[in-house]
């Protein structure tokens, strides 16, 4: 078993982040912070000039980039520095004082979209004829011109801004309780060894421990760690659904979904689809856990506790040193160049690799404009957190890639294409541990391990999008949401994803209060699903195009990842050769779902 969470004094330097890539000290981060301050008074002072010139509005322009490219670097200093230690006020204080200064930033730049809105289409579309370095602003311009309906005056935007403050508040509040101040409990195992339960020795024990009764005993001491404070959670997600409430409002939608899709253009008919569709197609998901409860010989009493265990005795471990190796190996389809960037991303510096008392549980990765992405991980030697790696660096990546091909204004892609490369490059990583592995031991485990990503990346992420659709419609509609009605919500869904023939529950599913993107990042979670849908179809199309020599599907892809935010995402993903309108699109996964149960189920056979 996993020993408990280090202090950062007991780790490796070269396995922690290297922060001298931002700034040198705080001192340095101090000056750039107070300088950032002196930039948005400049722009402050344009009020009233954009519409006069092409030249005025380029000048706008840039001085507004150059207030965001410093934005990026003092928000991150802080802030990477807090996911590894929540626990230390210094952090969070300097966090804060960035927040709170970015909040008085929203105020002072409120004016820009409104007064760029009073310029004619046509006015601008002849300045950048006239001007060609308008050119890089001309998508964005479009795109605010598309939701003009939604853009307020100048006074009402100042007054929403007054409100960023408070935004936030209810995320990190939740945060705190979940990670700052959380105190997890201590369980003893049947070996006599303690564990204390943090949310990455939780994971593991549950994906690889063969003593049922640990498994037992620990799912018990977890779930409390929600259950008893559920209704302090579900008052904090009341307030999430309320601050998405009021600004879509606010802004002239009729709910806090179309508010959110039309920021990037995406058809309300992409997320209601996805959740029917999904939804009405989950027996491949209800023949996976069947045959679990076969295999595990547990088909009357199987509980959530043993849907994560591994089916094999496989509990390799994969130091940090050879999962480096592996997941670079996996990506060479990719070409040369990719391989090159990829090696880079992977050496010291960029990636804080073990897990610690007070660090920020799961993985993600953040790129920091003009120095590059800084990927958080709690690695735990398994062969799951393998894969997450892959999944990160696919999106470092992106970033990378993004970066150096796009200016500024269209670098940044949105976040429902933002899940394509990740998963892209775990099912690159799978191919290449299929094909490596002569064990039939492994084998097996990479089937269950391709099986539950689809399963986690795409079932699960349709699921939790359809409560938090279910959930904001529920306070939209005027009525009550409740601990209590929370959790009906949440019951109601694993019914009709998992029926009520397969998992014995003594426990009332509160998966609502454990999931951090529900408070951290609303309707967020269905783009894993869109995006894991066209990440398939254009993998397949790689593969089978380089099988051929043709490497036009690899060219697409890659241009994908080099177009940033340069064009709508749905219109992204179409010129790549992943159609999201279409239906067959989603029935791709589901059916490959059902193919790999079926070669699981044989593979257990023999």
């Amino acid at each position: 078993m996993k020993p408990e969470t280090l202090e950062r004094k007991d780790i490796n330097p070269e396995y922690k982040w290297n922060f001298e890539h931002i700034y040198p000290n705080w001192e340095a981060w101090q000056k750039d912070f107070e300088r950032l301050k002196k930039e948005v008074d400049k722009l402050k002072v344009l009020h009233g000039t954009l519409g006069k010139s092409a030249e005025n509005l380029l000048t706008a322009f840039l001085k507004k980039e150059e207030v965001d490219k410093l934005s990026h670097k003092v928000y991150a200093y802080p802030a990477l520095q807090k996911s590894t230690d929540n626990r230390e006020n210094s952090f969070q204080a300097k966090l804060q004082e960035v927040m709170q200064f970015f909040a008085v930033m929203q105020t002072a730049t409120s004016w820009i979209a409104p007064e760029l809105m009073e310029i004619p289409k046509e006015i601008w579309i002849e300045w950048i004829k006239q001007n060609s370095d308008l050119e890089p602003y001309r998508f964005g311009l479009e795109n605010m011109h598309r939701q003009k309906a939604h853009i307020l005056s100048e006074d009402k935007e100042r007054l929403l801004s007054y409100f960023s403050p408070m935004a936030d508040t209810a995320a990190n509040t939740y945060t705190s309780l979940t990670t700052a101040d959380v105190l997890f409990p201590e369980i003893e195992l049947e070996n006599g060894e303690k564990l204390k339960l943090t949310h990455g020795n939780y994971a593991h024990l549950l994906n690889t421990s063969k003593i049922r009764e640990d498994r037992k005993k620990a799912a018990e001491a977890y779930y409390l760690l929600y259950a008893n404070q559920k209704n302090t959670l579900a008052s904090l997600y009341k307030g999430i659904c309320d601050k998405d409430f009021a600004y879509a409002q606010a802004r002239n939608f009729s709910s806090s979904l179309d508010a959110k899709l039309e920021k990037n253009n995406i058809p309300l008919s992409v997320y209601t689809n996805l959740v029917k569709t999904v939804g009405d197609h989950t027996d491949a998901l209800k023949k996976y856990h069947t045959l679990r409860t076969k295999y595990l010989k547990l088909t009357d009493d199987y509980h959530a506790y043993d849907s994560r265990l591994t089916l094999v005795d496989f509990d390799k471990k994969y130091d940090w040193e050879e999962t480096k190796q592996l997941v670079l190996a996996s990506i060479e389809p990719l070409g040369e160049e990719y391989a090159q960037k990829y090696k880079a991303a992977l050496e010291n510096g960029w990636i804080d690799v073990f897990e610690n008392d007070g660090k920020s549980s799961g993985a993600y990765s953040m790129g920091v404009y003009g120095v590059h992405p800084f990927i958080l991980m709690n690695f735990n030697e398994t062969q799951d957190h393998v894969f997450t790696l892959a999944h990160e660096m696919g999106h470092s990546m992106h970033t990378i890639l993004a970066e150096e091909n796009q200016p500024f204004s269209t670098h940044d892609y949105t976040i429902f294409i933002a899940e394509v490369a990740s998963t892209f490059n775990e099912r690159l990583l799978l191919d290449y541990m299929l094909e490596k592995s002569t064990d039939k031991q492994e084998k097996i485990a990479l089937l269950q391990q391709s099986i539950e990503n689809i399963t986690g990346t795409f079932f699960i992420q349709t699921m939790f999008a359809d409560f938090e659709l279910q959930a904001h419609k529920t306070l939209e509609n005027g009525k009550a949401l409740t601990a209590e009605s929370l959790t009906s919500i949440s019951e109601t869904l694993d019914n009709r994803y998992y029926g009520d023939e397969i998992f014995t529950r003594d426990q009332d599913n509160i998966f609502w209060a454990r999931i951090p993107h529900f408070y951290r990042s609303p309707f967020y979670v269905y783009q894993y699903a869109t995006s894991f849908a066209a990440s398939a179809s254009l993998y397949s199309q790689v593969k089978e195009g380089l099988k051929v020599r043709n490497k036009e599907p690899l060219e697409k892809y890659l241009s994908l990842l080099k177009s940033g935010g340069n064009n709508y995402p749905v219109e992204q993903l179409k010129l790549a050769g992943a159609d999201l309108s279409q239906s067959e699109t989603v029935l791709a996964v589901i059916n490959q779902l059902a193919e790999l149960v079926d070669s699981l189920e044989e593979a257990l056979k023999e």
